[in-house]
């Protein structure tokens, strides 16, 4: 029985209504999700396994550069590698996903305009999965045109959303912009750490809100300071209590009682990479249900690989020892070192999920 047993789920990936199980179960155990970009059956693998030992659920999530390189950076077409990457990646998930008995959510991370064109030949291949009769590819998808005036960001959105929620996908919006870049979005960072740009208005919030929320289920990733990478400390001033503030503002304008802990929102912290804890455990206390993971979890699967060439660089160098004769393969064959970096990845993935508070909290069902 599952320790979050006033939930339960078949283990797998979740779509649709049982995507909304997992996030209310999120809410009411108030608790979060690592969210972790990957980009090949490596870092699934090690995601999925870190899920399991610590008996968590997990989001899976492919950058467009992820898709790409999870395709083939051989492929010509830059577009079609995207969409054919993400969903091998996501067909790969599903496969695998109720073998290691957690639930997961697949997503896509952002989306910015030049890359909608990927977000709908997904959701084209989803409408195509849903049609003979299987769940969608993926959970959620996010448009991020947060570098763009709100209207034309909310515009887009109020476009594709309906035909997600047909499907049973969720839409994850941003409001505001996320400091740093990644795949080629974002916002430079500027020497001043008070930039405006960095943290979300709660009125935006409640208009994106008021605009989306009737036409299928959303999620917003609202900026509070927070960056894509790792920085020095005092570069940039995380405000958790900005996500707070925007529960407020759409607790109140929809008939929620103010102040009384109502959680209407399914929050997003984007940039979580190097965050404090005492950070973490704010946002998440105020709604947040996923964080992104990317930049720390990239270093502990090199660092790792690195280490281990550092203990046998002759390995790296010669087939067999020009001195004493022995071979080597033992240490270059890639599946090696590759499990070397993957075991990295896992000891790092088991603080995020300790410091999310989702160990032994997975609802599904063993």
């Amino acid at each position: 029985m599952s320790a979050n047993s006033a939930f339960s789920l078949a283990p797998g990936v979740v779509t649709g209504k049982d995507y909304l199980t997992l996030l209310e179960a999120c809410k009411a155990g108030r608790y979060a999700l690592p969210a972790i970009n990957v980009a090949g059956t490596n870092s699934v693998n090690a995601v999925l396994e870190a899920a399991a030992a610590n008996k968590s659920d997990v989001i899976i999530q492919c950058s467009n550069g992820g898709a790409r390189f999870y395709a083939g950076e051989g492929m010509a077409d830059a577009e079609r590698a995207r969409v054919l990457g993400a969903a091998s990646m996501a067909r790969h998930v599903h496969m695998m996903a109720k073998e290691y008995g957690v639930c997961v959510i697949l997503h896509t991370d952002h989306a910015d305009r030049k890359h909608l064109p990927w977000i709908e030949g997904l959701i084209a291949l989803s409408e195509q999965e849903v049609a003979a009769g299987r769940p969608p590819l993926f959970s959620s998808h996010m448009i991020d045109l947060s570098a763009e005036p709100l209207e034309a960001n909310l515009a887009e959105c109020e476009r594709l959303l309906p035909r997600m929620a047909k499907l049973g996908i969720s839409l994850e919006i941003e409001l505001g912009v996320t400091g740093g870049e990644e795949d080629g979005i974002g916002e430079d960072l500027e020497d001043d750490a008070d930039n405006a740009h960095l943290y979300t208005q709660p009125e935006d919030v409640l208009v994106a809100w008021e605009r989306l929320s009737p036409l299928g289920h959303i999620t917003v990733a609202a900026s509070f300071g927070n960056v894509h990478g790792v920085y020095k400390p005092g570069n940039v001033q995380l405000r958790p209590d900005i996500l707070l503030h925007a529960q407020e503002c759409v607790a109140e304008a929809t008939g929620l009682p103010a102040g009384q802990g109502e959680r209407p929102l399914s929050l997003v912290f984007h940039g979580g990479s190097g965050s404090t804890r005492e950070d973490i455990t704010a946002a998440v206390s105020y709604g947040v249900f996923k964080m992104n993971i990317d930049t720390d979890v990239q270093f502990a699967f090199a660092e790792a690989i690195g280490g281990f060439v550092s203990e046998h660089p002759k390995a790296f160098r010669f087939q067999i020892d020009p001195e004493s004769g022995a071979p080597y393969k033992k240490f270059y064959d890639p599946r090696k070192w590759l499990r070397v970096g993957e075991k990295g990845i896992v000891h790092r993935l088991h603080d995020s999920f300790a410091v999310l508070g989702s160990v032994g909290k997975s609802i599904a069902r063993q």
